[in-house]
């Protein structure tokens, strides 16, 4: 195989960015196909984006023969059925993130790509960026000294609360919309797996987090915090924060650097800032995925990866009170 051919399950308005845009800029790719619940909305999809062929559903599309691989930006719920049915149906699957509700929907997953030979990969993008690989060698260098603290925030507002990322059975919440990159992010920085400790969350209603905050301990004795919001008194705040015995570590908008970021580094009493350039995130990421099909390339987000993320993330929701998405 040399060229991979892309179906889309669902016309959700981050295709174009996280898909389409990024596949101009990746010769080995070509979005092929694409269905919708809406076939109408599916065939002005593929009009205006150059998609050859509409599926007039998703089991359409799996089953056709052409497509390698799908990707898959449904709603959170919907993450782990139709990856395990694209799996089922001989397809690599490259899924937004979270990649399911809980821990135990992501061992299945992972389960059914070891057994499928399949690529599974969660769309962390950001992970896929030469910013994180620099973050992640400063604090690997001895610069910062030992590590003390890790802390992440993932806040953005989002007044619209009919959207579905306030719906819980559509396994929404702040903390899984907003925190799933903050968790992913302090595990990225720190080493092992991270022990909750205390978790509150504010509630837009009985089951759903507008705001989460927790407290986490790595198993070196290193401090964790993650603070995630979609619509609190914290209004914009998406940044990292490392903490060393001789210094610390200060990234700003590490999930879209593209865009702008900042990168200081302070240690006794002297400053820096870098600027570490690059493509977009996304465009790393899907070249990243096709590596991995085509020739066997290393897949940091996969679905093993995502069963200790989502497994601190069901500790984050016990620690609050609250009942794990996609279950009781």
């Amino acid at each position: 195989m040399s060229q991979l051919r892309i179906g889309v399950l669902g016309a959700a308005r981050i295709v174009p960015t996280a898909l389409v845009k990024p596949a101009g800029h990746v010769p080995e790719v070509t979005v092929a196909a694409i269905a919708a619940r809406d076939p109408q909305r599916a065939r002005a999809f593929a009009a205006k984006h150059g998609i050859a062929t509409v599926h007039g559903t998703y089991e359409q599309l799996l089953a056709d023969p052409s497509i390698d691989a799908v990707y898959n930006p449904l709603p959170n719920a919907l993450h782990a059925p139709w990856t395990l049915k694209a799996l089922a149906a001989g397809k690599h699957v490259l899924c937004e993130k979270p990649l399911t509700c809980n821990a135990a929907q992501a061992r299945e997953v992972a389960a059914a790509a070891v057994a499928s030979g399949l690529v599974v990969m969660e769309a962390f993008h950001y992970r896929y960026h030469p910013l994180a690989a620099r973050m992640r060698e400063i604090c690997d260098s001895g610069e910062l000294g030992a590590i003390q603290s890790i802390s992440v925030s993932m806040c953005f507002p989002l007044p619209k609360f009919g959207d579905i990322r306030y719906s819980c059975p559509l396994g929404g919440g702040a903390m899984m919309d907003a925190g799933c990159y903050a968790v992913d992010c302090l595990r990225f920085l720190g080493d092992g797996r991270p022990e909750v400790t205390a978790a509150r969350a504010k509630l837009r209603g009985p089951d759903i987090d507008r705001a989460m905050r927790a407290d986490l301990r790595f198993p070196d004795g290193t401090t964790g915090r993650v603070t995630a919001s979609m619509w609190s008194r914290r209004a914009l705040d998406i940044s990292a924060r490392v903490v060393g015995e001789r210094g610390e570590l200060r990234v700003l908008n590490f999930v879209a650097p593209q865009a702008y970021h900042r990168l200081t580094v302070k240690t006794d009493s002297v400053s820096r800032n870098e600027r570490v350039r690059g493509e977009h995130t996304y465009t790393y990421q899907l070249r990243a995925f096709a590596e991995a099909v085509l020739r066997e390339g290393p897949v940091p987000t996969s679905a093993e990866d995502a069963i200790v993320t989502m497994s601190v993330i069901d500790d984050i929701y016990r620690a609050a009170g609250m009942r794990l998405r996609g279950g009781s």
